[in-house]
């Protein structure tokens, strides 16, 4: 079946059929390119599995109980409400047949496009070890950090209750896999979790002894900044209790801890709480999207795109965001961050529009506006490529950038005021266990 349209299929009197943009994946690459087409002579929909646009760079927070999910997400019907060319599908892309130009979802629904924007994204690549999976959650929605959240707050819980000391050991232990920003702000987080806001809460155990690990298989963690700051970033995770394990590879994960393989030998690390922020491989409908297009991958699967951000051979078809494999530098394409999404997104739309317009643009340029990694209260590192920052400042750069790029007035209000109100008071709110009752879960 075809799903209907809002929008009429002609424009006006003049009977020509108006540009039809599909768009799929309301991330950043997928939000900003529908937004830049809000005057385009086109009917634009945007399909997504998830009702909202999540802001991911803090989804960390959730997970360490820092923010609530609806501080760092809004409605993508919220969000495009103004725009009335466009409209919002829920729905989960599957397939695409380039023959008919057309998407496939979940549910048999078939949207016809002219123009496709692929914006899906990545998702966790355990390297071949599905069976790591449940063991070692990855955080790429908000599903993920409240999983994971959960899972921080238990082992405190099972380790007040525990009498075996080595038991009690293994609950207080955290394994952080994977040493990019994500695992050091993850792995920053959650000794703050266990030094500040946990820190008088419990009687049978000391919170500040909790022992987190963060392992990394290259040689330093944040790998693709300086190395001065990769030193900074491992001894403020010292300062919180986290120790950088790098030139570490996981040979094994089981409900018992990590099997570790460094230059000494083996080593195995007792920890009942081990959480994923390495490696990543595209979506299914991503991978759907190659072999469909015949289109060239890289060995995690990111379809190799041109100057314009379209795939060769397919001009009708941009691919953008984490997905796509961007050229830029010698050797190095577009890094997979927010702000190279963000970019691409405004270029496809604007494309698109000089496009129906009848002018050519030129091709895609990355602008690196830098990186940024927290590393808790008051310690951040930045790398803006002609000149660096750490400590304070840094950190203070990052609180601002993060809350002028977090979309909606609100949204930022509430962030605010939330790590106002835990810089004054080093505490953490949102510690909700949910789910299954904790009495009724079997023993780990």
């Amino acid at each position: 079946m075809t799903v209907p349209s809002e929008h009429p299929k002609e424009s006006g009197a003049t009977g020509v059929p108006r540009h039809r943009v599909v768009i799929v994946g309301g991330g950043f690459g997928g939000l900003y390119a529908a937004r830049a087409l809000r005057r385009a002579p086109a009917d634009v929909t945007l399909i997504d599995r998830q009702n909202h646009h999540l802001f991911s760079p803090l989804l960390y927070q959730v997970a360490t109980a820092q923010l609530a999910p609806g501080e760092i997400a809004q409605p993508l019907r919220s969000l495009l409400r103004n725009q009335s060319n466009t409209q919002v599908l829920l729905g989960e892309a599957v397939d695409l047949d380039p023959g008919t130009a057309t998407v496939r979802l979940a549910d048999g629904a078939s949207i016809p496009y002219d123009s496709l924007i692929v914006a899906t994204g990545t998702r966790h690549s355990w390297f071949g070890h599905d069976d790591w999976e449940p063991l070692a959650p990855g955080l790429k929605t908000i599903d993920d950090a409240l999983a994971i959240r959960r899972r921080i707050l238990l082992a405190f819980e099972r380790a007040e209750r525990e009498t075996d000391p080595d038991v009690r050991k293994a609950w207080m232990t955290f394994v952080v896999v994977g040493g990019g920003p994500t695992g050091v702000e993850l792995a920053g987080a959650l000794g703050e979790v266990a030094r500040d806001a946990l820190r008088h809460e419990f009687r049978a155990i000391d919170p500040t002894m909790a022992r987190i690990f963060l392992v990394e298989a290259l040689d330093r963690i944040l790998p693709t900044y300086p190395a001065d700051l990769s030193r900074r970033a491992a001894a403020d995770l010292a300062s919180l209790g986290a120790t950088a394990m790098t030139s570490t590879r996981v040979t094994a994960i089981t409900v018992d801890g990590v099997d570790t393989e460094t230059g000494t030998g083996p080593e195995h690390l007792a920890a009942r709480t081990v959480l994923w922020a390495a490696g990543v491989q595209v979506t299914p409908f991503g991978r759907a999207v190659a072999t469909a297009l015949a289109a060239t991958t890289d060995r995690a699967g990111r379809i190799i795109v041109g100057p314009d951000l379209t795939v060769p051979g397919h001009p009708e078809v941009t691919i953008l965001g984490d997905l796509a494999l961007t050229p830029w530098q010698p050797g190095r394409p577009v890094p997979g961050v927010a702000q190279g999404a963000i970019q691409g997104g405004r270029y496809a739309g604007g494309r698109i529009v000089a496009t129906l317009d009848g002018q050519t643009t030129p091709p895609f340029r990355f602008k690196d506006l830098g990186e940024l990694a927290t590393i808790g209260r008051l310690r951040a590192v930045a790398d803006f490529r002609h000149f660096r920052i750490r400590g304070f400042p840094a950190w203070v750069l990052w609180l601002t950038i993060h809350i002028v790029w977090l979309i909606g007035f609100q949204n930022r209000l509430l962030v605010l005021v939330r790590w106002a109100w835990s810089f004054a008071t080093r505490g953490r709110s949102n510690r909700l266990i949910t789910g299954t009752p904790a009495s009724e879960e079997p023993p780990s």
